[in-house]
């Protein structure tokens, strides 16, 4: 017998690619990180002698969720300030607290309380977009996660950095230490064409195609956004992006809910990514990813949850099921076969893996790549009767029936544990930041009823 760290024995397997939708009574074994094989549970007994041996008689294996677009430090702003738009939430509570409290002790604690809600609800890798990239990468380091760690560039000065040059300097240095990681990619993250300007995002440019690098970046979130740059300069954001080189098999567009026929026809084109967070879209009233035209053209669509400062979760299951719904009322006309479960499914997983640059590493259930996993219990009365596991999944499951989560093969919730980082520290945390910043939380006014 064939000596593994891991023999995952499961109900049901749904490996994302390949030729096999749902592979039943499935086996995934684990050496080394990786997959070693894949293949009838009967026969992985006999072939394999594992260290851990686990038994999911009534789950379905997935791949790990890809989370393609978060703010993770931003989970000790979660609810800070409801039910506004994107500009007056950003300018008069989002930024206004981030002046003050921003420290690497925040960006510390808040991605530690982002990771243990992604990995309890499935999520393996996400890509971050925040201040103080360096911390975010040791935190990961430590807890096992995989991510990509966005270098922030914005032209005014925070905590961070004093302007767009020194942003960049940082960013490289942060680049420089993490070069090689195995579970940590570095990518350049300007914020918003609004905060960034020609000149930075040139560099930019020249950087990321020097170094073979992601640039992740709002694009269009709201017809705000566009109908501002077209009066002050004549050019929709997404035009300039182009005209200055960025549009690329590196771009990773997030948002993107303001796209006209031409413009999805050019990103097919150029080969951007599309990141696509429909529940903070939602809450603040952004507006709808029209994310069928863009597959339908070409365009690889990922999932992300957005931070939980406007989403309010980091949960990957609400948000395949959210884009789902919301994606067959996007097009010109409704549509019920628009973004479909299994679309979804693929979005939150391999699609997420190819926008970051990751599909040869993980994003799906293969031989020879990361044992990137997440087991979902589908035996509740919520998921009853169960004809369609990915179905159930998408529309029935939610983030609580996730018992186990694996990144490069080391099990990082177990049976709803978390091995790497502490539940109730990371409670107390968060109480001690709730106290902290409560003077700043935004309490709505009543509405009045019309009647």
């Amino acid at each position: 017998m064939t000596p593994i760290d891991t023999l995952i024995l499961a109900r049901r397997v749904v490996p994302v690619a390949g030729p096999t939708r749902v592979l039943e009574d499935h086996a995934v074994a684990v050496r080394h990180g990786h997959i070693e094989a894949v293949l009838p549970a009967a026969e992985a007994r006999e072939r394999f002698e594992a260290v851990e041996v686990v038994e999911l008689d009534d789950h379905v294996l997935l791949p790990g969720f890809i989370n393609a677009h978060t703010h993770a430090a931003m989970n000790l702003m979660r609810g800070i300030a409801n039910d506004m738009p994107l500009m007056p939430w950003l300018t008069e509570h989002i930024w206004p607290i981030e002046s003050a409290f921003m420290s690497p002790g925040f960006v510390a604690e808040g991605t530690d309380l982002a990771m243990a809600e992604m990995l309890r609800s499935g999520t393996t890798c996400f890509n971050d977009m925040y201040f103080f990239p360096d911390v975010v990468a040791e935190r990961v380091d430590a807890a096992g996660m995989r991510a990509a760690v966005g270098m922030i560039v914005i032209d005014f000065p925070t905590v961070w950095a004093a302007n767009a040059a020194e942003y960049l300097d940082k960013g490289l240095a942060v680049r420089d230490a993490w070069r090689g990681h195995e579970r940590i990619t570095p990518v350049f993250a300007p914020h918003a064409p609004y905060t960034v300007s020609d000149e930075p995002l040139e560099k930019i440019r020249t950087y990321a195609d020097e170094m073979d690098l992601r640039v992740h970046m709002h694009v269009h979130e709201t017809a705000f956004e566009v109908n501002d740059a077209l009066e002050k300069t004549g050019e929709r954001p997404l035009a300039r992006l182009d005209r200055l080189g960025l549009l690329t098999p590196n771009f990773l567009a997030v948002h993107m809910t303001q796209l006209t026929d031409d413009e999805i026809d050019h990103c097919a084109r150029t080969g951007v990514h599309v990141l696509h967070s429909p529940e903070s879209n939602l809450k603040l009233a952004s507006g709808l990813c029209p994310v069928q035209r863009l597959i339908d053209a070409g365009v690889n669509v990922a999932l992300g949850t957005d931070g939980a400062a406007s989403n309010n979760d980091l949960d990957m299951i609400g948000e395949m099921r959210t884009a789902a719904f919301s994606g067959k009322l996007a097009g010109a006309q409704p549509d019920a076969a628009a973004v479909s479960a299994d679309t979804a499914l693929e979005m939150a997983t391999l699609g997420g893996a190819r926008a970051l640059g990751l599909d040869e590493i993980t994003g799906s259930i293969e031989p020879g790549k990361a044992a990137d996993l997440c087991a979902v219990d589908l035996s509740a009365i919520e998921t009853a009767p169960m004809f369609d596991p990915v179905a159930a999944v998408v529309y029935n499951a939610s983030r609580e029936r996730v018992t186990d989560t694996w990144v490069a093969g080391r099990r990082l919730l177990a049976d709803r544990r978390l091995t790497t980082l502490d539940e109730a520290q990371l409670l107390d945390t968060a109480a001690r930041w709730r106290d902290t910043l409560a003077g700043h939380a935004r309490q709505p006014a009543a509405r009045r009823s019309s009647e």
